[in-house]
């Protein structure tokens, strides 16, 4: 199983860019849950800290496709490095007025500018699919990434809220803001392997979102971000109702062991069969697998139960990325890959800001119903779009070759 991975940091500059984009990658699973345990300590409100990070949940799905499709047109590294500034002068902001305690209306309008973030899944990704598109190994490279994300939600949530509870509350942000600034600037000074800029003709008009498919993903993703942000803000709750608000972050973390187990194995195998049917076997899994949260009554039942859970978390995500590298034409692929996590950021805010209000109105147990909720809306979209995925493969084979045949040729 090993070489299999091995093998895929055959290529020059692989190993290098995955580091980085690791290290950038960390404020995905520190920022949200660090902002929560921050104004649920400072202000004692789990209605407005779950408000906020779903306001900086949507900010990042409304600009981050954006800064996507100018990666695109003019390159990583000529776009991340302001987007990059941006977000870390407005997590300042936001930090500074958490501490002084300034008007609430204060830390949305800092929120706001903060979802410039770069996706940089999306762009290391992206690169993997430079290297490796039409190979196995580019399935394997997938589901690495998707393993290093989940290593990130293991790691990232633990260090966030441990900060926030033992040094001062702002430490997990601040942190995550120091850790996206370093990423990305190792990130962008790797050159070599940054993807080249397609001619303007071959960047068609028009978003990525337009390609056959796309809704689909889109749409159901908006259900398995609200999953997402719904549990992060019930769980936290919910080990607060307990009196262990502490070990939030460690059941979060075996939430996400049991994602990363599941894609070592997955990027391990060769499987065939129509990545549409695999999608869709893993977003059913996935909302069935949230039933057993509304039975739960202590923290080793919620980790039992969330572990099972992520189970199905990394394959449906590597099945996705496949999905998307094949419907959306190459001179997209950022965009289109974005397009998946800003639907993911979406149902983050609506999980985040509707388990937040539940929980304030009716205990931390309740959450979990939205949870529930999601999954099933997310099995009912992907079920309901399971013929649109099938067909939009074939559909998009020829703007793959043409994409090919426009590229500029060496010499």
């Amino acid at each position: 199983m090993l070489s299999t991975y091995r093998r895929i940091f055959d290529a020059p500059g692989s190993l290098a860019f995955s580091a980085a984009g690791f290290v950038s990658r960390m404020p995905l699973s520190m920022t949200g849950i660090g902002v929560v345990t921050m104004l649920s300590t400072l202000r004692g409100d789990y209605g407005l800290a779950g408000a906020v990070s779903a306001t900086l949940a949507l900010s990042a799905a409304a600009l981050g496709p954006q800064v996507s499709r100018q990666v695109d047109r003019y390159g990583q590294a000529r776009v991340i490095l302001p987007a990059t500034g941006i977000t870390v002068a407005a997590m300042g902001v936001l930090l500074l007025c958490a501490r002084f305690d300034a008007p609430a209306w204060t830390l949305f309008a800092a929120a706001v500018p903060a979802g410039c973030m770069p996706s940089m899944g999306s762009l290391v990704r992206a690169r993997w699919a430079l290297i490796y598109r039409g190979s196995p190994n580019l399935h394997t490279a997938y589901a690495f990434e998707s393993v290093v994300d989940e290593i990130v939600f293991i790691i990232g949530p633990i260090l966030s809220v441990g900060l926030c509870t033992a040094i001062f509350p702002e430490a997990g942000p601040l942190v995550a803001t120091v850790l996206l600034l370093t990423g990305v600037l190792l990130f962008a000074a790797q050159r070599g392997t940054e993807p080249p800029l397609h001619p303007v003709s071959v960047q068609r008009s028009g978003s990525a979102l337009r390609t056959p498919g796309m809704w689909v993903l889109v749409l159901t993703f908006v259900g398995v971000g609200t999953i997402f942000g719904s549990v992060d803000v019930v769980t936290v709750a919910f080990a607060d109702h307990l009196h262990h608000k502490a070990l939030s972050s460690v059941v979060l973390a075996v939430y996400a062991l049991g994602s990363c187990v599941a894609g070592i194995v997955f990027g391990a195998l060769k499987l065939h069969g129509p990545l549409s049917r695999r999608f869709l076997l893993g977003i059913l899994t996935m909302a069935v697998s949230m039933l057993p949260l509304l039975f739960v009554k202590n923290l080793v039942a919620l980790a039992a139960a969330l572990f099972v859970a992520g189970l199905s978390i990394s394959p449906t995500m590597v099945t996705t990325m496949g999905l998307v590298e094949r419907i959306v034409p190459a001179s997209k692929l950022t965009e289109g890959m974005t397009w998946t996590t800003t639907g993911l950021a979406v149902g983050v805010a609506l999980g985040s800001s509707a388990a937040g209000w539940v929980v304030d109105g009716a205990g931390a147990a309740a959450g979990y119903w939205v949870t529930v909720t999601a999954g099933g809306f997310a099995a009912a979209t992907a079920f309901l779009g399971s013929r649109r995925l099938r067909s939009a493969p074939e559909q998009q084979e020829r703007a793959h070759v043409d994409d090919d045949q426009r590229q500029p040729q060496p010499g």
